[in-house]
C-alpha cells in the first residue's frame, strides 16, 4: 500500500445542467436531485482516493443554502476532507450558475462519509490523506472533529 496520496489526487469537479426532470413544478430543483448528484461525486471521489469499490455509510450535513432553477449550471466541488481506517470523508460544495448572467451562488454543502470495499463487500484499509495546503489542513482536522463527534455520539447511544 503507498504511504498516501494527495487531496488533490482525488479531487473532482462536475458540472450538469437542470432541466425539467430535476424540478418541481415552481422551477426549483428538487433537494433529493441535488443530493443525488452529491452521493455520486462523493463515491467517484472516494474511488479515486481508495480505487476500490466504496459506499456512503452517512451523510453528516446537507445544508441547502440558495434555490437551484431549472436552466442552472450545477457544479459539485468534491474533495476528500479526512481518511481513517476504511472510511473517508468527501466534502462536496454545490454552487449554481445562471448560464445567462454569470451570476454563481453557493447553493449547497455536504459532508459523506464513505467506506472502502474490498472484493467481497468487506471494509478495507485505505491508504492515509496527505493535506498539503493550510486549507486542506484545517478540512482534515474540522472533519476530524467531526468524526470523534459521530463516534462518541453512537457509544452514546
Amino acid at each position: 500500500m503507498v504511504n498516501g496520496k494527495k487531496v488533490s489526487e482525488s479531487s473532482l469537479v462536475s458540472t450538469r445542467w437542470m432541466f425539467p426532470s430535476d424540478a418541481n413544478p415552481a422551477g426549483n430543483v428538487f433537494g433529493g436531485a441535488i443530493v443525488r448528484y452529491v452521493d455520486e461525486i462523493a463515491a467517484a471521489v472516494a474511488n479515486r482516493h481508495a480505487r476500490c469499490n466504496v459506499v456512503i455509510a452517512s451523510m453528516d450535513r446537507m445544508d441547502f443554502h440558495k434555490p437551484v432553477k431549472v436552466g442552472d449550471l450545477l457544479t459539485l466541488k468534491a474533495s476528500v476532507n479526512h481518511v481513517g481506517n476504511t472510511s473517508m470523508e468527501v466534502g462536496v460544495r454545490v454552487e449554481a450558475e445562471n448560464p445567462w448572467t454569470g451570476d454563481v451562488v453557493h447553493a449547497a454543502s455536504a459532508y459523506a462519509t464513505m467506506v472502502a470495499l474490498d472484493g467481497k463487500g468487506i471494509p478495507k484499509r485505505v491508504q492515509r490523506l496527505i493535506a498539503e495546503t493550510e486549507e486542506e489542513k484545517r478540512r482534515f482536522c474540522e472533519a476530524e472533529n467531526r468524526r470523534n463527534a459521530r463516534l462518541d455520539n453512537m457509544k452514546r447511544k
